[in-house]
């Protein structure tokens, strides 16, 4: 009933200052403000790829005032969209679940979704032209140490087909779960993954904050761009690119550090690259 990533939300104490990065790193543009009352914060919202960025910001007492009083700022919820919004709502609210439902949305905290750290915003799919030097979002990672359980109750909560799903396992990057593929050619997905490797910085942000939204993914045509923005504004960064590889040609993938985009990491494949690792890598199309 999910179709892709449409969003990432955060929740930040100060969102003109979470904008920045947004916006002079990857091209992301402003697209008006207004107030979820439910969740008592106001939104800056942005336009980025074929989604968005939706900043919240403490509007009174209320889950995001919380949220930004606990961790300061960082990756809210995870935002995905459904081709028919109303057919989920009465989905959800057979099994019992009535999330907030507000400004055409449905928020689903973790009292609803029933994972811990997993909070969604799902709305209503739309096609809409890219803007900026992303993509498409097409990802939100869950670090969890019981990702069976995890994809057991996404599948029951979503109604997800969980034969798209594949398995991924990284000794570089030291972790392992699952890619729950919303449909079985698409890349749209939630990771669930755990760490594996003691000391990296995906285990140490594990063991501070546990079973926790993490991190976003994007697909961009301009992997380099961004990558010589990211390096001239001092912007913390990390590049995948093979030595042999020459200089004009794009990196495979770029991660965007916290700081570098008002509280959450962000990262970024070259156009087919992550297929590689999501079951299909006779899909990654070769450079020249």
């Amino acid at each position: 009933m999910l179709s892709r990533i449409d969003r990432v939300q955060l929740a930040v104490p100060d969102a003109t200052m979470a904008a920045e990065g947004w916006i002079a790193l990857l091209g992301a543009e402003r697209a008006g403000e207004d107030r979820v009352a439910g969740l008592a914060a106001r939104r800056t919202r942005l336009r980025a790829g074929t989604g968005w960025v939706e900043l919240l910001s403490p509007d009174g007492a209320g889950p995001v005032a919380d949220a930004v009083a606990s961790r300061g700022a960082h990756l809210y919820a995870a935002g995905a969209a459904t081709p028919d919004l109303a057919s989920l709502r009465k989905y959800l609210e057979q099994r019992g679940v009535d999330p907030l439902s507000e400004g055409g949305q449905l928020h689903l905290d973790m009292g609803d979704t029933g994972i811990e750290g997993l909070r969604v915003v799902v709305s209503e799919d739309e096609a809409l032209p890219a803007v900026g030097d992303i993509d498409f979002f097409y990802e939100v990672t869950l670090l969890s140490d019981s990702t069976k359980d995890v994809t057991r109750a996404l599948n029951a909560l979503f109604g997800l087909d969980d034969s798209n799903y594949t398995e991924i396992v990284s000794d570089v990057f030291g972790y392992r779960g699952t890619l729950t593929l919303f449909e079985r050619d698409q890349l749209h997905r939630l990771e669930v993954i755990e760490p594996t490797t003691p000391g990296t910085t995906m285990d140490r942000y594990f063991r501070k904050f546990g079973q926790s939204l993490y991190m976003a993914f994007a697909e961009t045509s301009r992997i380099n761009l961004i990558a010589e923005r990211a390096a001239a504004s001092g912007a913390g960064h990390t590049i995948d690119r093979p030595e042999t590889r020459a200089s004009h040609l794009p990196c495979d993938q770029l991660w965007l550090h916290p700081k570098a985009l008002g509280g959450m990491m962000l990262g970024l494949s070259r156009p087919s690259m992550a297929w590689a690792w999501s079951g299909h890598p006779e899909r990654v199309e070769s450079l020249a």
